[in-house]
């Protein structure tokens, strides 16, 4: 991996100048309202006089052409006609920005000769100018750290270790929306659109380089250089977790990711065995993508895939063992040192202690729980440690004992800190949804990793443990826990 990307994108993605041109009303001023979180100085440029009353009602200060703004510019989002895209990009040659998101679409992912025309020109202006252009067909730059936000509802202050590099828009804000309720905060993230001058190798090489990120999702709809892709996934998954949510792996989806992003249809096999053999991680939905990067975040690694199991009623017993067993996971019998510890407080009528755990007469005491779970977590045939959490359950506990969930969150939070192994919840509403989003939210400002289903926890456990086992066999793990 080169320097030169990341000198060259440092600037686009930690602007101190940012100017918004063709923003207005019509779009209830989207870009320049995204701005008022910006920690740089950011300008309008806008040209009609109707929209300027407005803008400057924002505070922004507005310039008719980009050249007229007296200081240098690092970063320029360009919302204007696509008729008007060229003359906007030679205006940012010539004040020599840092780079431009083109929000503006209507190029080759529409099909005509007029957008494959205008598409080509803006490419062939940048690549001659070394600007780094990103899109056409858009949403940006997402930094939360500095405020920089391509999605008005998105949080700003404080940055996290996820990188997040997508081709579309709507998957690039919801991620950081979505995965900020799952305690997933980013560090940068770009959705790129078209990818005519940087791809999603170039932002991969980037994040691969850059301090605040530890794990990087992807979601990509196709490459312009696959070599070079493959080659430089390979180098930075034993540094760093990459995981790749491939869009179009149907023969209808490549022709909708034809219409998107003009992205070409490429083989699924193909993808699936790059991402297998660079040690990357396989991911097909928006879900899945926060709950693995969460277990990346919050599970200390292992490659061990024995789990002790802890349901609170026989029937859920059942199913979060054949659950897990599906997903690629043993079940073990427990060492006899913790059957005879079990056996001198476990009460067994109505409840079992052999692996999985059924506590449904058990469960009444956050000191009797967490006798059960610290003897899971000493257990030398267990790997990892997972407890469900049923609303239900919870909800008639707290009608006789009020704090119970504040000891019981408390316990928890103590036995996740000093165990070895990874330890994980599994949160089932049941009735209680609007409770349950409330326990979610305290679980997670905890670090502990709560899931919402057995098989989302059971899957994203299992694809942590696949990713340590490979680099750790290919001895290229070279990222701890600590790290991460």
């Amino acid at each position: 991996m080169s320097q030169d990307i990341k000198k060259k994108l440092d600037r686009v993605f930690n602007p101190r100048t940012v100017a918004v041109v063709g923003d207005k009303q019509m779009n209830n001023y989207m870009w320049l309202r995204n701005m008022t979180s910006f920690r740089g100085k950011a300008y309008s440029v806008q040209i009609d006089p109707n929209e300027i009353p407005g803008i400057e009602a924002l505070g922004f200060d507005n310039y008719y052409s980009l050249l007229d703004i007296p200081e240098p510019i690092d970063y320029v989002i360009v919302a204007v006609p696509r008729e008007v895209a060229p003359k906007i990009i030679a205006d940012c040659i010539k004040k020599q920005v840092g780079g431009v998101t083109l929000f503006t679409a209507g190029f080759a992912e529409t099909g005509t000769e007029d957008g494959i025309r205008l598409q080509k020109r803006i490419t062939d202006m940048a690549k001659e100018a070394g600007l780094s252009l990103i899109g056409p067909n858009c949403m940006g730059i997402f930094n939360p750290k500095i405020g920089l936000r391509n999605g008005f509802n998105q949080y700003y202050g404080e940055g996290g270790p996820v990188g997040f590099v997508s081709q579309s828009g709507t998957h690039s804000i919801w991620f950081s929306l979505v995965g900020a309720l799952h305690g997933i905060k980013i560090s940068k993230s770009v959705s790129y659109g078209n990818a005519v001058v940087l791809d999603s190798t170039d932002y991969l090489e980037y994040l691969a380089q850059d301090e605040e990120t530890k794990v990087i999702g992807m979601y990509i709809e196709g490459v312009k250089d696959g070599r070079r892709f493959f080659k430089l996934l390979r180098e930075v998954t034993p540094k760093k977790p990459v995981l790749i949510w491939k869009g179009g792996q149907t023969e209808e989806g490549q022709r909708a990711t034809a219409s998107h992003t003009a992205s070409l249809a490429e083989s699924p096999v193909i993808w699936e065995a790059l991402i297998k053999q660079c040690g990357a991680i396989k991911v097909d939905s928006l879900d899945e993508m926060v709950d693995v990067t969460k277990a990346l975040l919050y599970l200390k690694p292992t490659t061990g895939n024995r789990v002790g199991l802890i349901a609170m009623t026989g029937g859920q017993s059942v199913v979060i063992t054949d659950t897990f067993a599906k997903a690629g996971l043993r079940v073990p019998l427990l060492t006899e040192a913790s059957y005879r510890e079990f056996a001198s407080f476990f009460n067994i009528i109505g409840s079992s202690y052999r692996n999985p755990l059924d506590i449904s007469s058990n469960f009444g005491s956050v000191e009797l729980l967490m006798r059960m779970v610290d003897i899971l977590g000493r257990d030398e045939n267990i790997d990892s440690v997972v407890l469900e959490l049923s609303m239900a359950f919870l909800a008639i506990i707290r009608q006789r004992a009020e704090k119970f969930l504040d000891d019981l969150l408390d316990a928890l939070t103590n036995f996740k800190d000093r165990s070895e192994k990874p330890f994980l919840t599994i949160l089932i509403p049941g009735p209680e949804e609007t409770a349950a989003l409330e326990t979610r939210a305290r679980l997670v400002e905890r670090g502990i990793a709560c899931f919402p289903d057995f098989a989302r926890g059971a899957n994203a456990l299992r694809k942590v443990i696949d990713y340590y086992c490979f680099h750790s066999t290919s001895g290229e793990l070279s990222h701890g826990e600590k790290e991460l």
